[in-house]
């Protein structure tokens, strides 16, 4: 954006005078300072320096100042852009609806979370037999004034007399457990602290449950200090934590993480046995009904997913993608359990198996046919019966079953469908709407969603969704927003979101490219696009955008890209691999620095998908794309908006502060580079309503602005 050649500069340069200094032709931002230390590591012989290591003390005085002298800056760039009051508008209209999730069944009870459009946070109720008036279990928004305290899991007894409950204070993933009493509406004594990436797992005797947790942080440290060492615990109600069991743990083995589930004849307790981010995974048990038995190693090494399904006597069922990377089930006698006795149920097919539910003695598979969700129901002894009758192409979620019950709900939704709920007896086969979003200003006649595929730099076909209001010309004018994420195993699938919405109101285009690294086509899509193959992730986001600008979509300064997580790390690495490909960018909370990742919080884990800066092969891949480590000098960077949040103990906020200075520092022309540090929040989970609305709002309205001025 060459403000010095638009009418909009001279009008507004009262205001935005403090943000310029010029120098004979070239103008460039006068940002905030951003000292620079002489720190630098080796790595294999390679001297890397990091000028910006100081931002690491996240609490120093330093780097608070630091943080607020950018968000003033931020604030004082975005106050009064036009765009950013319209999408808020929008914005305030949609989210001030009733939203309502799939119900869950514990015994007569049935649970759900229900927003009247009104509270910061959803409440969660229940109805009898789903039936009449509805009853109050919880409401975050008595947890803090703001609404930054929020309900971060449930799990009901199975007798549906006790409710655990964890609260999450201003984002983090830190849990406080507690228990509430559902008759009396009242909370026991208990409470458990220090719980982190785990739910809790009742007894089936409704006498406790299992959780895991860590060692007690330092204090001062809590929102940065390493996560290694989990334990598994159960807690007996009516006991204090100090008292808590201990049922394992692997001192040995820090990386380890705890899973547990306990059968539905409450006979075992199986444990998922996790090592970091990696799919694949351990499987222990424990028969309950002798308290002597240890665990039992039945999968004892990691060479593929294994997630217990349920079981039938000593017979457990497993959906794995051992020598299936599209995914089938298997079943495993524990009476007889050496591999060449394993039984395969449910043979691997040409289509993504993402998860299995027993309900009314079937399987219950759920599919993705190119990004599109499929429900086929098997006998338990493989026999295929029927596919859900479902029309409609887009994304079926929060699949709720019962292994005794025939009812089943679950949500449907795509880019230009908001999220309906379902109910589906399968004795009778009749399908039933009990929800439908509503959307002020939403008709879905006035949209439209298709789904392409495109060449990738290697030849590999990408499919990749873009929507927009109907009659939108083709004229290489639009603007256009294009998402994507890659990485993990985890698909991005066809949803209705409110801030899409808002987009293709404002005349906007919509493109969600389905990168390698993913879950949409199985094991093999995503080891296309892990470790040493992280440069495919990124070529196929270039070709997305090269696609869509020779398509006649848009051009390159009408093109905005966004990415959250391990999407703000694609973010960063493609604006700076490509930038003359895009208008602008909007990294969120990205892993910006892959050489020191692994040093905080739950970063080692993500070596499973990164590899580790210890190990040289490694090495040499992650500082050719590390966004922190490639910032070039004295170059043009297309206007960047970087969102990162103070209490973001997943991807620490350091990532991006040091990103946005090392990028401020490097900035050669007039093209903002901008950071916007939420305090109360962190990685995005139990952001309360407003502050959603302030951040898609700030967001987007910079990027149309951008865009538009281009």
């Amino acid at each position: 954006m060459n403000m010095l050649n638009t009418n909009r500069y001279f009008i507004c340069f009262c205001l935005l005078i403090s943000f310029f200094f010029i120098t004979g032709f070239d103008t460039r931002v006068d940002y905030p300072r951003s000292k620079t230390v002489d720190v630098f590591d080796i790595y294999h012989g390679q001297v890397v320096t990091d000028p910006y290591r100081w931002l690491e003390d996240l609490d120093s005085s330093e780097t608070q100042s630091w943080v607020k002298s950018q968000n003033q800056f931020t604030d004082q760039y975005l106050t009064n852009l036009p765009e950013i009051e319209a999408i808020k508008t929008i914005l305030d209209k949609a989210l001030n609806q009733e939203t309502q999730s799939v119900p869950f069944r514990e015994q007569s009870k049935y649970f759900y979370y229900y927003n009247n459009g009104d509270w910061q946070q959803s409440k969660l109720y229940y109805k009898e037999d789903n039936q009449g008036s509805e009853k109050l279990v919880l409401d975050p928004n008595q947890f803090s004034e703001d609404g930054t305290v929020a309900l971060s899991g449930v799990s009901v007894s199975s007798d549906a007399k006790l409710l655990a409950y964890a609260i999450s204070d201003g984002g983090s993933d830190w849990k406080t457990w507690k228990i509430r009493n559902l008759e009396s509406g009242l909370d026991l004594e208990d409470k458990i602290l220090w719980s982190k990436f785990s739910g809790a797992e009742w007894l089936k005797d409704n006498s406790g449950f299992y959780y895991s947790a860590y060692s007690e942080p330092q204090a001062g440290a809590e929102l940065q200090d390493i996560n290694t060492n989990q334990k598994l615990y159960l807690h007996k109600i009516g006991e204090k934590q100090s008292s808590d069991l201990l049922i394992y743990a692997r001192p040995d083995e820090p990386d380890w993480g705890w899973g547990p589930t306990v059968s539905e004849d409450g006979n075992y307790l199986i444990l998922h046995v996790s090592q970091g981010t990696d799919e694949r995974n351990r499987i222990f048990y424990q028969n309950l009904n002798h308290s002597s038995d240890s665990f039992i190693e039945l999968i004892p090494e990691l060479k593929a997913q294994f997630h217990f399904v349920g079981n039938e006597g000593s017979v457990f069922w497993f959906f794995t993608d051992l020598n299936a990377p599209m995914g089938r089930l298997i079943a495993i006698d524990i009476s007889n359990p050496k591999e060449e006795n394993w039984e395969e149920i449910i043979p691997e097919r040409n289509h993504a198996l993402r998860e299995v539910h027993i309900t009314s003695g079937y399987f219950l598979c759920h599919y993705l046919k190119d990004i599109s969700s499929e429900v086929v129901l098997y006998q338990t002894t493989g026999e295929k019966i029927e596919k859900l009758d479902f029309p409609k192409n887009g994304t079926i979620s929060s699949i709720s079953a019962k292994p005794e019950s025939s009812q089943l709900f679950f949500s449907f939704s795509n880019y230009i469908r908001p999220s309906e709920i379902f109910e589906y007896d399968l004795s009778v086969k009749q399908l039933k709407s009990i929800w439908s979003q509503s959307v002020p200003g939403f008709n879905a006649d006035e949209f439209t969603s298709k789904q392409v595929f495109y060449k990738s730099k290697d030849g590999t076909l990408i499919p990749m969704f873009i929507s927009h209001l109907n009659g939108i010309e083709l004229n290489n004018d639009n603007p256009l927003l294009l998402y994507g994420y890659g990485g993990f195993d985890i698909p991005i699938l066809p949803n209705f979101s409110t801030k899409y919405f808002s987009w293709m109101k404002m005349g906007g285009i919509v493109a969600v490219a389905n990168l390698r690294g993913g879950g949409e086509y199985g094991e093999k899509w995503h080891r296309q696009g892990m470790l040493h193959n992280k440069q495919n992730v990124f070529d196929d986001f270039a070709a997305a955008a090269e696609y869509l600008h020779q398509e006649g979509y848009t051009q390159p300064s009408k093109t905005v890209i966004e990415g959250r997580s391990n999407g703000g790390l694609l973010v960063g690495a493609s604006l700076l691999q490509r930038p003359e490909l895009f208008g602008a960018t909007l990294p969120g909370v990205g892993v910006m620095d892959m050489l020191r990742f692994n040093k905080f919080t739950i970063g080692w884990a993500w070596e499973s998908d990164y590899g580790s800066p210890e190990i040289e092969d490694d090495f040499k891949v992650l500082i050719k794309y590390s966004p922190y480590h490639n910032i070039k000098p004295k170059k043009c960077y297309p206007p960047t908006l970087i969102t990162t949040s103070e209490r973001d103990d997943r991807v620490v906020p350091s990532h991006s502060y040091k990103f946005a200075a090392r990028m401020q520092a490097a900035q050669s022309c007039q093209n903002p580079i901008l950071i916007r540090i939420e305090s109360r929040a962190g990685h995005g989970a139990g952001t309360p309503k407003d502050k959603v609305i302030s951040y898609i709002s700030d967001m987007y309205g910079f990027a149309l602005n951008t865009l538009t001025s281009n």
